[in-house]
């Protein structure tokens, strides 16, 4: 469970900046070149290489290198794993929701009976 905590701590790090969201946006469509990716983007090459290797980290994406090209591809399972995350969250809040949909409901039938 440790282990988890650590995986979604750095998964969210990693999402929390709009130039990775949108790296990852990109790549959900193929592969892609650094390059690639980095041409929307206004900032020197360096600068972007840093935001795909916090990407890399967070085991969002991997690259490979081949001659002087270093290509990119999306990884799925840490993004799984926060939707599994975010989906317990969701059960949670709607069973507290219908608990207090069926409270009230209890609770007006009650003042109808008076």
């Amino acid at each position: 469970m440790a282990n988890q905590g650590v995986v979604l701590d750095t998964v969210f790090h990693a999402l929390a900046d709009p130039t990775r969201r949108a790296v990852l946006q990109r790549l959900s469509k193929g592969t892609a070149t650094v390059s690639e990716l980095a041409e929307p983007f206004d900032m020197a090459l360096p600068s972007f290489v840093k935001h795909i290797s916090v990407l890399e980290r967070s085991r969002l994406i991997t690259s490979r290198k081949s001659g002087r090209v270093r290509t990119c591809s999306l990884e799925r399972e840490n993004l799984v794993a926060a939707e599994r995350w975010f989906d317990q969250l969701r059960a949670q809040w709607a069973s507290r929701y219908n608990n207090l949909d069926n409270l009230l409901a209890k609770m007006s039938g009650d003042k109808n009976d008076e």
